[in-house]
């Protein structure tokens, strides 16, 4: 007897290349999704977050070298970010920030490191005086990669990056504003790559 197995819409989220290709998540933040049955539409779109942010990390480390970044913290927070969305899936299609701290407990619950889980608490909040910079660049990418532009978010990455790169803070803005409106190109292949999975 034949046994065909058919990939779930969540399988295919996870390892569909996309266009324009799209980086698979981080193992850990596949295998939670997996654990958890989550929305393949939550899967797809902690893909395009998590590929805007490897593509930022990117950037980074040819223009600001000198930043200490934490490139596993930043992919892990981007990969997850959203993963109290399993809880409330009604978050998916519409505005809530109930995935938030449930989403930080999910991963603390699984064994997840704090310093890992709380970018699932803290990416829609951005202003708090002991944000790190990995928490702006989860932030960050959470927003472009719909092309949505936030001017205060941005000014906090421009401070960091006019210090670091010690140039003056107009050329550190022209250089993150460069570099945002090229990912933002490419913000409705990302939606229409989220659009095709399910919220259920």
């Amino acid at each position: 007897m034949l046994i065909v197995v058919t990939a779930t819409p969540l399988h295919r989220a996870l390892a569909d290349p996309g266009t324009p290709p799209l980086r698979p998540l981080p193992a850990e933040a596949a295998e939670l999704l997996l654990a958890l049955h989550a929305p393949a539409r939550l899967a797809a779109h902690l893909r395009a977050v998590h590929d805007v942010a490897a593509q930022l990390l990117e950037w980074l480390g040819q223009r600001h070298p000198d930043l200490p970044v934490d490139h596993r913290a930043v992919l892990f927070g981007a990969a997850t970010h959203d993963i109290g969305k399993t809880r409330h899936p009604e978050e998916l299609s519409g505005p809530g920030s109930r995935h938030e701290p449930a989403g930080e407990e999910i991963l603390l619950g699984y064994g997840v490191h704090p310093d890992l889980a709380r970018f699932a608490a803290t990416h829609a909040s951005w202003d708090s005086p002991d944000v790190t910079i990995e928490e702006l660049l989860v932030s960050l990418a959470d927003k472009v990669w719909k092309g949505r532009r936030e001017t205060d978010l941005e000014n906090r990455v421009v401070d960091r990056l006019a210090v670091v790169g010690d140039q003056q803070r107009w050329a550190a803005f022209l250089e993150l504003d460069d570099v945002l409106s090229r990912i933002a190109e490419q913000a409705d292949a990302r939606l229409d790559f989220q659009a095709r999975y399910p919220t259920d």
